[in-house]
């Protein structure tokens, strides 16, 4: 298991799939990826995307 620094306050972070530090709370300022982003982001941008999606396939729709 690899050891994290935690920029804040320069404590060892253990756990690989952190994203805030145990000690302080503030973030380790890791890359989540673009699955990460969706999993851990705000409820306003899944919804953005559901709504695309939707407008998008009832253009498509139209267009047939």
């Amino acid at each position: 298991m690899a050891e994290h620094i935690c920029p804040n306050c320069d404590k060892p972070i253990y756990d690989d799939d952190a994203l805030l530090c145990l000690y302080c709370g503030e973030s380790l300022q890791r890359e989540t990826g673009v699955l990460g982003k969706l999993k851990y982001s705000r409820p306003r941008m899944i919804t953005a995307v559901i709504i695309a999606v939707i407008i998008l396939s009832f253009v498509l729709l139209l267009l047939r």
